[in-house]
């Protein structure tokens, strides 16, 4: 059966270095078929791992899995420049989610605009029912992870990342693991302690994007700007929420994650030496 422990396991051996069918069969004491099998869910799942056929149609045929990153990621001159702007920013201030949006279909898209004080002032339904709907996998480019602690009349996003768990979904996360950030961070693993799954992954990488990615089929940018204008405005802050439906596009910025994903620092590791200072 695939479940997260059979995965994981996989992914890590995966991760050191290329591997066959066959070493990956005999890693998890199963057959070359299944083997096979469940290498074939996970690269199309989760898109964590991809596959290439060397000498295909031959007796000595060799199936080769490899860690995902090593692709390519984009595939048109557009995404090329987008994956190198957001691979080369820290701040969120210096790249916008409307350069992403402008390329999408309209059938695949739409966009909505808040004033808020605050975001524990906007309305969380819509990104709620998002996160309901995640059936495998929820890829999270982040801040400082502050957004968990965000709730408002009948939602409440830590306790649906909860629910998440609860329900075997895998959560990742990429965000900065630092001394400001620390209690949210130990907050969302601590969800791996109270279920006793290690469903939540944290990685640090400072990175532009406020973002969330759902089962490599939808995915919702956030966007912060500074009101202006009048007086009684000036405390206002205006929130973009970009919301994209194409799979392709989903694709795209999931190969995004994980090529950030996989150059990155665990949180527990950073974690770990926090408490050393």
């Amino acid at each position: 059966m695939l479940d997260n422990s059979v995965i994981k396991k996989i992914e890590d051996f995966v991760y050191s270095k290329p591997r066959s069918i066959q070493e990956i069969a005999e890693h998890i004491n199963k057959n070359w078929r299944t083997a096979d099998r469940y290498v074939d869910a996970i690269s199309k799942d989760f898109g964590t791992i991809a596959t290439r056929v060397f000498r295909g149609g031959t007796r000595g045929a060799l199936k080769i899995v490899y860690w995902s990153s090593i692709e390519k990621v984009s595939s048109s001159i557009f995404q090329e420049k987008l994956e190198k702007d957001i691979l080369e920013e820290k701040e969120k201030d210096n790249f916008s989610g409307f350069d992403i949006f402008q390329h999408i279909p309209d059938k695949d898209k739409k966009a909505k605009i808040e004033k808020a004080r605050d975001e524990n002032l906007t309305d969380l339904k819509e990104i709620a029912d998002i996160l309901r709907r995640a059936e495998k996998q929820v890829l999270v480019f982040s801040g400082n992870l502050s957004f968990i602690n965000l709730k408002n009349n009948d939602e409440d996003l830590f306790r649906l990342f909860e629910g998440l768990v609860k329900r075997k979904v895998n959560i990742k996360v990429i965000c900065r693991v630092d001394l400001a950030g620390k209690e949210n961070i130990e907050r969302m693993l601590s969800l791996n302690f109270k279920y006793g799954k290690e469903m939540v992954e944290i990685r640090h990488r400072e990175q532009p994007l406020r973002a969330m990615v759902i089962d490599n089929k939808i995915f919702r940018i956030k966007e912060v700007k500074d009101s202006t204008g009048k007086i009684h405005e000036l405390n206002e802050k205006i929130f973009i929420f970009y919301t994209i439906k194409s799979k392709e596009w989903a694709e795209w910025i999931s190969r995004i994650f994980w090529k950030m994903f996989s150059s990155s620092i665990s949180a527990q590791k950073r974690i770990e030496e926090m408490k050393k200072i």
